[in-house]
């Protein structure tokens, strides 16, 4: 079972990382396996997926006056075309988003939560996605906002959402690279992801609750799980607060170098002997 401080350190490591292009999965292997988890272990993988609600959760209560805005503008646009807003495409193109990367994770489920979990996997994924990162920011025009976003751009950004189901990669970072190399600046973008994340994160973390509940019981805990809920919920609020004030100013090169940089350690601690990769 799950010790209560292991699942706080988890909810930290959740809250700080689910929406940061450095990949909350990757981190969240790398913390479980050195304490001693198995991260290939069919209760570790649902509860990996299980807290990142807690951290969704506090998505929703801080863009809850957008989402009700682009949910209330698709219902009128339903009923009246005239009222087809920007905001009215926008909830198409998350909807057509979502159900693209909810068809792929279902179709790569075995993949995903067996050969996939290994840290030499999450190895190659920060070094390689960090430099694909470097490439979005620096070639990306960034000359298109929310008012821009198609149907089109929700599909392409659910094909590329998808690519992050592979341990390392980073949802967020795998959805903003790829609205940066398709133009759209780099606030859209970043908003965008956490509109797509949203959704996403909340089926998926319901589907590993209901389908691995037993799982979850025998080797790590409800109690343990529901910290780690209850924590990453209140670290991330103040993560995407800093993330959306700091890509305002900044651009991604702190994160692709962090990323390198922690590829490079972990694979340290891997060919050292300190941790196994699975």
């Amino acid at each position: 079972m799950l010790q209560w401080w292991q699942s706080i350190i988890l909810g930290i490591v959740e809250g700080v990382t689910e929406f940061l292009p450095i990949s909350s999965t990757g981190h969240l292997n790398v913390v479980e396996k050195l304490m001693g988890l198995s991260i290939d272990d069919k209760g570790v993988t649902a509860y990996t997926a299980v807290i990142q609600v807690g951290a969704i959760a506090a998505a929703v209560v801080y863009f809850w006056g957008d989402i009700v805005r682009i949910a209330s503008a698709w219902f009128a646009g339903l009923r009246d075309a005239a009222k087809r807003t920007a905001d009215y495409q926008m909830g198409w193109a998350i909807i057509a988003g979502v159900a693209v990367t909810v068809v792929v994770a279902l179709g790569f489920k075995p993949l995903i939560e067996g050969p996939l979990r290994n840290l030499w996997v999450i190895v190659g994924s920060f070094v390689i996605w960090g430099l694909v990162m470097l490439v979005a920011d620096r070639l990306g025009k960034q000359d298109r906002g929310e008012h821009s976003i198609t149907v089109k751009d929700g599909v392409l950004l659910g094909l590329i959402q998808s690519i992050a189901l592979i341990p390392g990669i980073s949802r967020s970072g795998a959805t903003i690279s790829g609205g940066l190399l398709m133009g759209i600046d780099r606030v859209t973008a970043t908003r965008l992801s956490f509109f797509l994340g949203i959704p996403t994160l909340l089926a998926a973390g319901g589907f590993e609750a209901a389908t691995e509940a037993k799982n979850i019981a025998g080797s790590v805990g409800w109690a343990s799980t529901g910290i780690g809920i209850v924590v990453s919920f209140v670290v991330a609020y103040a993560s995407i607060a800093w993330l959306l004030k700091f890509v305002a100013t900044n651009n991604f090169t702190a994160f692709v170098v962090y990323r390198i940089v922690a590829g490079l350690a972990i694979a340290g601690l891997l060919l050292s002997g300190v941790i196994l990769p699975v």
